[in-house]
């Protein structure tokens, strides 16, 4: 370790001395090893709060300051502008004696200090993949000498970019910058939730040619306290008085502890935190509540992070995917999950929220639902969700995590590149266009003909037009989509109103609302003073009681596993008491178990629902299911009934039993292939720009990576 601590610049052994560090941590250790002694990239995948970000930083700005590049040396980016802003503060602190300036560069960013960088291009740049798309097509001159000489680009919470757009719109812009500078700089990926190291390697290295380095990190085993509490309510609506007892427990769970509260959806997040609102009301105590989501403005989201970290009261945020990541809330006594998270990694993420400094994590599960009715078919009866979350606990407790995958064929994404990189570069001929968008690693598996294809339909659609000497350009249609400030980034963003208190921006709706309309947004309901269409603005003022939440947000479809389903299987069929689960809770486990296992339907191929209808438990996965539901389609049609199905369970209906067996028992030994598949000619589109791209391509797109028809065979 001392050779290490040598090594290090001089400003940088001064700052662990005055932090009173008693020695470098493991992860750094290994981090400076690799930077200082090799040439790979490097993945530090390690748990939250175990020194990554100073590994990353403390060898990388060690070799800037030695030997000072002719430009920026370090490039950081991340997912969220609030990451940045909270790594801002400590980078700084960091480098400040040293004279190494740190440049915010993203929407909210001063532009005097983005200017003052232009001028004088070194140290570090923090940003977004969209701010990088904005430079690539607007500044790509400046793009040059702002990044000639840049040595190092750290990816934070790169596993959020892994298998996203963004990711595939990231690893492109880094690239193409690659491509205008002749410079490949070193990249460094730092997550605290891996579940595909070989992935995640292969993501850092695309398109620069190295190795990945990823250091053997004996990392302490977190000790975690987990509680799972459930409820029944009279009503399947959470503004009815028989959610009281729900709330309740949230409320008692929370108090006096510094927390957060995790939803699934910003609708969630914002009654439970009017409710606890309203119970302090009327418990006459302190109103610790703050809500910190994507429709919060931003000055509230990051008050709310500072109170979080500052402040010595017993604070509770209630939040989506937001806090989520990395961002530095000082000690979190406890997080509350309300309802199951949507993976193992979620929950890894949130529970390595709380006991950051060492101490115990705390997570506690809390479920509400409507009390199944009578005579309900027997898996109307099980609250799958309920099992799944069981299921993620388990999982997790055996260290799994779901596997990471990359989109094959992303030709959305592919239209959106070819977009940006033709806006920066004026014209070109299509065989150089092709021979620049099909050489990006994120587009090496398609084909010069479907690059063909594309470019065909975006000439026909006026995307883009064709000079007389056969050129490339963007065409009238392709101007209107490039020139709005939306097309630099690759997720969808509503339409928004921004809802005003007199000169506060409380937040954002994705509709107007008439004059007296009522609705909760920050937790707080809020009546409607006044609509200004034109510019957009709803003017409120506070009001007592509860009212409705007003977003139009649509949720990705989300990827289920087969390990996740088969551990339900298990978790059902079997008798094993869980210690974590409430005694509520472990009574709606029982009940769930025994009208399951009743059924007979968790050990047999189907089950009947009527005389002509049945219904299928595969526990398989998205990819396997998709597999097995076309498969179905094809040998028995107009039988999958896609209105009924679930992500849990496949109905079949105008068939017999005998059909249905036949049809399975051929399915499962048959050399299948997609085109024993009935996959549908016209398929629904979830990318941003998969509007541009013809049918043809979506579908090649669907089948790589929405059908597996091996392992449907391998596992049904």
């Amino acid at each position: 370790m001392s050779s290490v601590f040598d090594r290090l610049a001089p400003f940088i052994q001064d700052y662990i001395y005055r932090n009173k560090w008693e020695e470098l941590r493991e992860v750094q250790v290994a981090a400076c090893d690799v930077i200082f002694n090799s040439d790979d990239n490097l993945l530090l995948a390690t748990p939250t709060a175990s020194g990554k970000t100073e590994a990353a930083f403390l060898p990388v700005i060690t070799e800037i300051y030695n030997n000072p590049p002719k430009s920026v040396g370090v490039l950081y980016i991340a997912p969220l502008k609030a990451l940045i802003n909270d790594q801002f503060l400590r980078i700084n602190e960091l480098l400040e004696e040293a004279y190494i300036p740190v440049t915010r560069w993203h929407g909210d960013a001063s532009q005097t200090h983005k200017n003052k960088l232009l001028r004088d291009p070194r140290g570090v740049m923090q940003t977004t993949p969209e701010s990088l798309e904005a430079m690539l097509m607007r500044r790509k001159q400046q793009v040059i000498g702002l990044f000639a000489d840049l040595k190092f680009i750290i990816i934070d919470e790169v596993h959020n970019f892994i298998g996203s757009d963004r990711g595939v719109q990231l690893v492109s812009i880094l690239e193409r910058i690659q491509n205008l500078t002749g410079n490949i700089p070193r990249r460094i990926g730092l997550s605290a939730t891996m579940g595909d190291i070989k992935v995640a390697e292969a993501f850092l290295n695309s398109g620069t040619g190295r190795s990945c380095a990823v250091p053997d990190i004996t990392s302490e085993k977190r000790r975690a306290a987990l509680m799972l509490s459930h409820f029944f309510a009279k009503e399947d609506d959470l503004t009815d008085p028989g959610w009281t007892p729900f709330f309740e427990a949230i409320y008692a769970l929370t108090r006096g502890k510094k927390s957060i509260i995790f939803s699934n959806s910003r609708e969630e997040t914002e009654i439970n935190i009017a409710h606890l609102k309203q119970l302090a009301e009327q418990k006459r105590e302190r109103d610790v509540f703050f809500v910190h989501h994507g429709n919060i403005s931003a000055s509230d989201r990051e008050y709310a992070e500072q109170q979080m970290k500052t402040s010595d009261l017993p604070l509770v945020t209630g939040a989506t995917v937001t806090l989520e990541l990395g961002i530095d809330l000082g000690d979190l006594e406890r997080i509350v999950q309300s309802g199951s998270p949507h993976t193992v990694a979620s929950l890894a993420q949130r529970l390595g929220r709380s006991g950051r400094r060492g101490g115990v994590a705390e997570l506690c599960f809390v479920f509400a639902e409507e009390k199944p009715k009578t005579g309900a078919a027997f898996y109307r009866q099980i609250n799958w969700d309920f099992v799944k979350c069981i299921a993620l606990v388990e999982l997790y407790r055996r260290g799994w995590l779901e596997p990471m995958s990359v989109d094959a064929l992303p030709y959305g994404l592919l239209y959106h590149q070819t977009m940006s990189f033709l806006f920066g570069y004026g014209e070109c001929s299509p065989a150089f266009l092709a021979q620049t968008m099909l050489k990006l690693d994120a587009f090496k598996a398609v084909t010069q003909e479907d690059f063909g294809v594309l470019l065909r339909a975006l000439l026909a659609s006026k995307q883009l037009e064709q000079t007389d000497d056969g050129m490339l350009r963007i065409g009238e249609r392709g101007e209107f989509e490039t020139n709005s400030h939306e097309f630099y980034a690759v997720f969808v963003t509503e339409v928004e109103y921004s809802v005003r208190d007199k000169t506060h921006e409380v937040g954002t709706l994705h509709k107007p609302m008439p004059e007296g309309e009522r609705f909760i947004l920050g937790g707080t309901a809020w009546q409607v003073l006044e609509l200004d269409r034109e510019n957009r603005i709803i003017y409120v003022e506070k009001v007592k009681g509860m009212s409705n939440v007003s977003f139009m947000i649509t949720h990705g479809e989300l990827p289920y596993y087969t390990t996740v389903l088969r551990m339900m299987r298990e978790i059902l069929r079997g008798s094993e008491e869980f210690g974590y689960l409430h005694p509520t809770a472990a009574e709606r486990l029982a009940d769930i178990r025994a009208i399951a296992q009743a059924s007979g339907a968790l050990d047999t191929e189907f089950f009947q629902i009527s005389p002509s209808t049945f219904g299928i438990f595969p526990w398989l996965g998205t990819r396997a299911y998709n597999a097995l539901a076309f498969a179905l389609a094809q040998k028995l049609p107009n039988c999958v009934d896609a209105q009924h199905s679930t992500w849990y369970m496949l109905v079949v209906g105008n068939t017999t039993e005998a059909q249905l067996s036949a049809a399975l028992h051929e399915i499962k030994t048959e050399n299948l292939s997609i085109e024993d598949l009935a996959v549908p000619p016209l398929l629904e589109t979830f990318g941003k720009y998969d509007e541009f791209v013809p049918q043809e391509l979506l579908r090649k797109q669907f089948i790589a990576n929405k059908i597996d028809i091996a392992a449907m065979q391998r596992d049904l």
